[in-house]
């Protein structure tokens, strides 16, 4: 993407790339020849960008997965997929456009996808909630979810959101029960679902649709109960101790698949998901085949109980006497 915004762990590797971006300005203006220096500051700069990306603390991964330039949803599933066609509403309440849904292509395969949906400027975000779903967004979600399995489609559902809309009128409509109702149903669904965490995984906003027979993560997103910042507000009354959090929270891809929680990391192009929007989907897009390949091999009426026992494994626990 052109423009492109740098953040706070990148400022270093910002100010090398002005530097280069003015000599090239200054040799074309006064037509000099200044190839050897700005060869110099090119390796330099290749060198920090290699030193920054390839010890990432837990934090700055974080980071990486709220970039306003990272594709979201809609991004993926047009790179992914072919004939889109989006479904509105939840047949109840409203049409929530955090979250988007509709019937598509998988490498020539009907599928049902569905997606948590930010916006990219102000207007687009207002539209959106800031990808914020309310309990008509998990609800239109269900109602997608059953109409494949009405159809034997495969589900795709693709998680990135900061958590449901916490307001009163999202309490009112019950965000509680339609996250409640979306995880039993999902459960006991008698058709593949592969789900993948794009981005932000926040919360019971991203467990909404997050129930799966396959569970992919993309290498910089992040998956937790709360973010960092919460976190450290309710432990240390400040939003100070947020890289501590993160660290102590363990909400990495790394982290994760060491807990059992996903089956696969999903590669992002180096520098980020926003470096690169076609290598990042074609990643994604490898991984839900494989994934598919696998729940493919095993008999629609065993999925749910496989399902149920993934999801009854995960954690750590002892017993007392």
């Amino acid at each position: 993407m052109s423009d492109r915004s740098y953040l706070d762990f990148e400022q270093p590797l910002a100010e090398l790339e002005k530097k280069i971006a003015a000599l090239r300005a200054r040799a074309k203006a006064e037509n000099l020849d200044m190839s050897d220096a700005i060869r110099a500051l090119e390796k330099r700069s290749a060198k920090l960008e290699r030193d920054i990306f390839h010890n990432l603390t837990r934090w700055q991964k974080y980071q990486l997965s709220r970039h306003p330039q990272r594709p979201y949803s809609l991004d993926y599933i047009d790179l992914m997929m072919s004939d889109f066609i989006e479904l509105h509403g939840d047949r109840c309440s409203g049409n929530d456009r955090a979250i988007v849904g509709g019937l598509a292509y998988f490498e020539g395969r009907p599928i049902v996808v569905i997606g948590q949906q930010k916006g990219r400027n102000t207007q687009e975000n207002l539209e959106r909630n800031f990808g914020l779903p309310h309990p008509e967004g998990y609800r239109k979600a269900l109602r997608l979810m059953q109409l494949a399995a009405k159809f034997d489609r495969p589900v795709l559902c693709l998680i990135d959101t900061p958590g449901a809309f916490p307001g009163l009128a999202s309490e009112q409509r019950g965000i509680s029960e339609a996250i409640a109702r979306n995880l039993f149903e999902m459960a006991r669904l008698p058709i593949p679902i592969v789900v993948a965490i794009i981005g932000e995984g926040a919360s019971g906003g991203a467990l909404g649709i997050g129930v799966g027979d396959r569970i992919l993560m993309l290498e910089n997103a992040w998956y937790s109960v709360i973010n960092p910042e919460s976190c450290s507000l309710i432990l240390w009354r400040n939003r100070d101790k947020r890289t501590e959090a993160a660290e102590a929270m363990k909400i990495s891809a790394d982290d994760l698949m060491d807990l059992g929680i996903i089956d696969h990391i999903v590669p992002e192009p180096f520098g980020g998901a926003h470096r690169n929007f076609e290598l990042a989907a074609q990643n994604l897009k490898n991984a839900i085949s494989s994934a598919l390949a696998e729940t493919d091999k095993i008999p629609s009426e065993n999925l749910p109980k496989l399902r149920v026992e993934k999801f009854t494994r995960m954690g750590v626990w002892e017993e007392s006497p």
